[in-house]
This record gives structure tokens, sequence and C-alpha cells, in this order.
């Protein structure tokens, strides 16, 4: 007897241990994410892609006398600024919290750009958007494939920005040989 009272006052508790395995239904309980660990890396590693990209091309904006440089870095601030103003509110929209910090790698590719005048700083910094916005192509085509419709439609939506970015970095890294 004393086992069957037992069991049934442990039953709801079961259930709803259970739904929270379930991310979609565990966000009723206790506001996690429902963006799976892809998705959320995928959304890290854009945020801080772009939060580097626009520091770079403000070092641009201030040291490149090339006027295709110049034009290229003011493109990158403000096509980089809408974006990650469209994913800081995917990020509110589902529930993820947290700064995105500098990689060492980027930290090191910003500090050294700001070393860096005249045509040195051109080749530097337009190889480095040719380098970077491949790397991202590859990231926004991964992040079109995720699960979570929300970063699955950003993904897809930015894609076609980046691809511009690249095409546009590759024609002046020619010019510039």
């Amino acid at each position: 007897m004393k086992t069957r009272v037992l069991i049934l006052l442990l039953l709801p508790l079961l259930y709803l241990m259970q739904s929270c395995d379930d991310p979609k239904t565990a966000h009723k309980y206790d506001n996690e994410t429902t963006v799976d660990v892809m998705g959320l890396n995928f959304i890290g590693s854009a945020a801080e892609a772009g939060h580097t990209e626009i520091r770079a091309a403000k070092i641009a904006v201030k040291v490149s006398t090339n006027p295709r440089v110049l034009s290229f870095a003011k493109m990158m601030i403000h096509d980089h600024t809408l974006a990650g103003e469209k994913l800081d509110n995917l990020k509110t929209r589902e529930l993820i919290s947290g700064p995105f910090a500098s990689t060492e790698a980027h930290q090191e590719m910003v500090d050294t750009l700001g070393k860096l005048s005249g045509t040195d700083f051109d080749k530097a910094y337009i190889n480095w958007m040719v380098w970077s916005h491949e790397k991202a192509v590859s990231l926004f085509r991964e992040g079109a494939e995720n699960r979570d419709n929300a970063v699955q439609n950003y993904a897809l939506q930015t894609l076609p920005t980046i691809k511009m970015h690249l095409d546009s970095a590759k024609n002046i890294l020619a010019s510039l040989k």
C-alpha cells in the first residue's frame, strides 16, 4: 500500500522531469533557450566575427586612403551593424544571453592591423576580409541547416550579403596586387 501511494505521488514529478528533457517544453518551465548547441555555437561565432569585422573596418576608415578600401570598410560597418541588430533580436527571442568575446586570433589580427598603414594596411585588411568572409560563408551555410527555424532564417537571410562582401573583397584584393 505504501509503495502504491509513493508511486502515485512520484508520477507527477517524473512527468515534469521528463518534460524538461525536451527543450521546447523545458522552456515553459525554466526559461531555457530552445536553440541546440550547434545553433548556440553558430550564434556565438556569428556575433563574435561581426563585432571583430566592425572593429577592423573602423580602423580601415581611420587609416586607409584607398577609396575602394574606405568604401568597403564603411559597407562593413553598416551591413555588420544591421546584421548584429538582427542577431541581437534573435538572441532576445530565443532567450540567449551573454556577450561573445573575441577570439585570441581575431584580437591579434585587429592589433596587427592597428600597427599598419598605407598599402601594407590595405593589403592586410582586404586579405583578412577575404579569409574571414570565406569562413563566414561556411559558417552561415551550416547555420542555414540548423533545426531551429529562427537560426535557419537568420543564416539564410544574411548569407547573400556575406557572399557579396566576399566578392567585393576579392575584387579589391585583385586591384591591390
